[in-house]
């Protein structure tokens, strides 16, 4: 298992699947050698800064024999993740580590599996070609991507995707996911969930990277339609009908349809259900109202209608939801943890 890092790598990126997989090595016991050599490489070796300022060791390109190479990861790095970043950012960052993609690229066709961590993708897709390959990354770079790279299809909520031998994983504890995944290809599920009850994650997490995006990343409030969007926000629970949102902003129906969705890409039953599901997610996490009451106050009507989209938006169930991201919570958490630390102190 090679991992391919640079000046700027996402720490986490590294640490988490490496740890995963070192976990595995520590609990193989077979009496034979460990499954994994793990290694970790740069351009030019020795110590390469993470985006956190931590240094990892690395070992040079030109250390590695390339018939050892079963698994390449790539790792992702903080610069794809700003939010000024666009085309011509990703081409220079790219090009900055040019001589990294074409030594990835050189090897592709040689490796069992090559995987990339987050952002990793946009040098994995730098180097190997891709076209019509199914790949994930950060939630927050989905649109990035797909604009560098249009001929690969960008999966927008899986933890991590598998397309014949190429790996990929969205953001960054997501390389966890990936790394468990490639444990259970080479060695069980059972042994797979086994490491994972000692480094206390989820075998197969629920639910994807959409429970954990910002909600409705779609700038709605701006343009034509803002004043429309502002009082939708405030009006969730009413049985809201496109005649009577037409009116509001004095169009016929058929031409506030198309004015609509040429203006905002969706239809108006979507931005009032991604509204419904914004509004109910916050409530969730922070107040302690019923779900029955959430769901009546945002507009979904009764509790089952609302477990439904949040099952086919975010692959969780409200309650679920609420037991992750809550106040309460993650009170709870912090008071157990104090408890903890009062009796062992």
């Amino acid at each position: 298992m090679v991992f391919a890092v640079y000046d700027g790598m996402r720490l986490l990126d590294l640490t988490g699947p490496l740890d995963a997989l070192s976990f595995a090595n520590e609990m193989h016991q077979t009496g034979g050698p460990a499954p994994y050599v793990l290694r970790v490489v740069s351009e030019r070796g020795g110590l390469v800064s993470s985006s956190c300022g931590l240094a990892v060791a690395t070992e040079p390109l030109s250390a590695v024999d390339d018939s050892t190479i079963d698994t390449l990861i790539v790792a992702g790095g903080a610069a794809a993740f700003r939010p000024t970043s666009n085309q011509a950012a990703v081409d220079a960052w790219i090009q900055s580590h040019a001589a990294l993609v074409g030594w990835i690229s050189r090897r592709a066709a040689q490796v069992r599996r090559i995987c990339s961590v987050c952002t990793g993708a946009f040098l994995l897709a730098a180097a190997v070609q891709l076209k019509g390959r199914s790949i994930a990354t950060h939630w927050s770079s989905i649109q990035l991507l797909s604009t560098c790279f249009p001929d690969v299809i960008v999966k927008p909520d899986r933890l991590f995707v598998n397309d014949g031998p190429i790996w990929t994983s969205g953001g960054v504890t997501a390389g966890i996911d990936l790394a468990l995944a490639l444990v259970e290809d080479d060695l069980g599920s059972e042994f797979a969930l086994q490491v994972a009850r000692v480094m206390v994650v989820f075998a197969n997490r629920p639910g994807g990277q959409s429970q954990f995006t910002v909600p409705l990343a779609a700038p709605l409030h701006r343009g034509h339609f803002a004043e429309l969007h502002a009082w939708l926000r405030k009006n969730l629970a009413k049985d809201l009908r496109v005649e009577d949102l037409a009116a509001r902003v004095s169009m016929s129906r058929r031409t506030f349809m198309r004015a609509y969705v040429a203006a905002t890409g969706r239809t108006p039953g979507k931005t009032i259900e991604a509204m419904r599901l914004d509004a109910a997610r916050m409530a969730l996490e922070a107040t302690n109202k019923p779900v029955k009451q959430v769901a009546r106050e945002t507009g979904f009507g009764d509790e089952e209608r609302m477990r439904r989209v949040f099952q086919r938006q975010l692959g969780v169930s409200p309650a679920d939801y609420r037991a992750r991201f809550s106040l309460r919570a993650r009170v709870r958490t912090s008071t157990r943890t104090k408890k903890f630390e009062a009796r062992v102190s």
